[in-house]
């Protein structure tokens, strides 16, 4: 699908079929809204966003986007994801299907704390 890699998330949104374009963008504004404050990059050739460290990446493929909230986020919410096709650091959402924005959130939001507790604790160090 890609044939470049994308120096922004706009341009990686914009190499992917419209249907695709418009889950991405909705788990794009779903991330922005549980962490407003987080920073947009691309990191491993996928949109991320950072605070106090990485907290999440997203990727679209043929049939599924994949949404990274690494083994931590993967193991706090696992009775959650356990209907979705997951790894230890990854879930899988159907193209298909709607994305399970209320679950999105609660990870963004879970990782924002573990990652705050993590820069307080090492503050103090």
């Amino acid at each position: 699908m890609i044939t470049q890699k994308a120096s922004t998330v706009d341009e990686y949104i914009s190499n992917f079929p419209p249907e695709t374009q418009a889950l991405l963008e909705e788990l794009r504004a779903c991330i922005k809204m549980a962490a407003p404050k987080a920073q947009e990059i691309i990191s491993y050739a996928m949109p991320a966003y950072k605070q106090d460290g990485m907290l999440v990446y997203f990727a679209a493929y043929a049939k599924h986007i994949g949404f990274y909230p690494t083994g931590s986020g993967i193991a706090k919410f696992e009775k959650e994801i356990a209907k979705y096709a997951h790894s230890k650091g990854a879930v899988q959402f159907p193209l298909a299907k709607p994305i399970p924005l209320a679950l999105v959130t609660k990870m963004v939001k879970f990782k924002l704390k573990e990652n705050a507790e993590k820069a307080a604790a090492k503050k103090k160090k």
